[in-house]
């Protein structure tokens, strides 16, 4: 048997740019960058699911958290999560190490440290007017939380990184 025993979770967009709102895409398709060292230390990585694509589709606008941060969101997001967290569950039952969570800062659902604010009318790209008027804060997407507390919930303690698409390579922990 040759396997690492060791996964790592990472955002939908991580190893899909497609999922992402057309014009805040950065990159082609995956970020590779961001997975090359777990890929060579033979790591596998579980890709978590695009809430915002299933929930709203591929032509939605950009939204900040507030936005996102309703109730209905937050039960689709936790129906996407369970599936997840069972799966991690049964890999630690296993003796597999998790090594932790790979977020995205900036995003409303998949921010670990920072997460956008405060715009009505939808985040544009950058440069734009309304893309000016968002706020980051330091704190979690709404999706982030739920795997959060779902993980809370199974007594399951895991590490939270980000990636900050402008510097792939370099993966921040809180």
């Amino acid at each position: 048997m040759n396997r690492s025993k060791k996964v790592v979770l990472v955002s939908h967009c991580i190893l899909n740019a497609n999922a992402k709102v057309t014009p805040l895409a950065t990159y082609p398709g995956v970020l590779f960058d961001a997975v090359k060292d777990f890929i060579r230390q033979g790591t596998g990585i579980i890709q978590l699911p695009c809430p915002e694509s299933t929930y709203l589709g591929m032509n939605r606008w950009g939204m900040s958290k507030d936005q996102y941060d309703h109730p209905s969101y937050r039960a689709h997001s936790r129906s996407l999560l369970v599936p997840c967290v069972d799966q991690i569950g049964a890999f630690i039952r296993a003796g597999y190490e998790i090594t932790g969570v790979i977020g995205v800062d900036g995003s409303p659902s998949c921010g670990v440290n920072l997460t956008p604010y405060g715009l009505t009318g939808g985040v544009t790209a950058p440069g734009e007017e309304t893309f000016e008027k968002v706020r980051y804060v330091n704190e979690r997407g709404v999706f982030m939380e739920e795997l959060e507390k779902l993980l809370g919930e199974r007594k399951i303690d895991l590490k939270f990184m980000a990636i900050d698409e402008k510097n792939p390579s370099k993966i921040k922990e809180k």
